[in-house]
Parts: structure tokens; sequence; C-alpha cells
């Protein structure tokens, strides 16, 4: 299990579409959803913080975040806690969390879920 706070490689696109059709898919999503940002009580994922899921077929989880703000207090933790929720998950071989503030967050990027539970909608 690995957290890096690393940006994509030059010319990777920022966000790359996720491996939707890879068995683990749901179960990732799934354990991201159990993530939580301490000032916000409302899953990461479906606040958008969730860019990729990219997995192998060796069964490598690669995940792209971003945070609300680059000022996050808890900006060095939160890909931990990720690769944490992840990583135990049957079936999953190694776990890399990279971080990229490219594109910025924006509150467009909430699940509709998010948005009525923090009362946009």
């Amino acid at each position: 299990m690995t957290a890096e706070n690393t940006a994509p490689t030059e010319g990777t696109p920022l966000i790359r579409p996720s491996s939707t059709d890879h068995p683990l898919h749901e179960a990732v999503v799934e354990a991201c959803r159990s993530v939580y940002d301490p000032e916000i009580p409302v899953n990461i994922y479906d606040l958008g913080l969730i860019y990729t899921i990219d997995i192998t077929a060796e069964n490598d989880v690669g995940i792209t975040m971003t945070l609300t703000a680059p000022g996050c207090p808890v900006a060095g933790d939160m890909p931990g806690w990720v690769a944490d929720a992840v990583e135990p998950l049957a079936g999953v071989k190694t776990v890399n969390v990279e971080l990229t503030w490219e594109p910025p967050w924006g509150m467009d990027m909430m699940s509709d879920e998010a948005r009525l539970e923090l009362g946009f909608m």
C-alpha cells in the first residue's frame, strides 16, 4: 500500500476514464465512500474528490484525487485514508493514491446526493 502525493506524469490526462468495467470497481467506489472530509458531512466520492479509479488486470488500484482546497488541513493525511480504505478489499494487490490540484475542485463536481445532503438542491 502506498499513498503518494505526486502530480501525474507530463502528457498524462489529469482526469482519465475510470476502470468501471473491472470487477473490483464497485467495491473500490464503496471503499472511497467510507472516507469523509472531516469538515464536510459527505463522503469524498460523492463530493467529487475522486477523479479517477484505474484498476489493472493484475488488480493494482490507482486513484487520482483532489481536495476541496489546497490549504485543506488533512491534505497530508487524506490520500493515506483512501489507500487504507481500499487496500483491505479482497483481490486488491496494491493501492497508489495520487493527489492533484488540476483541475481544481468545484461544487459542480458533487453528486446530486451530496448537493441534497448539504442543502444545495
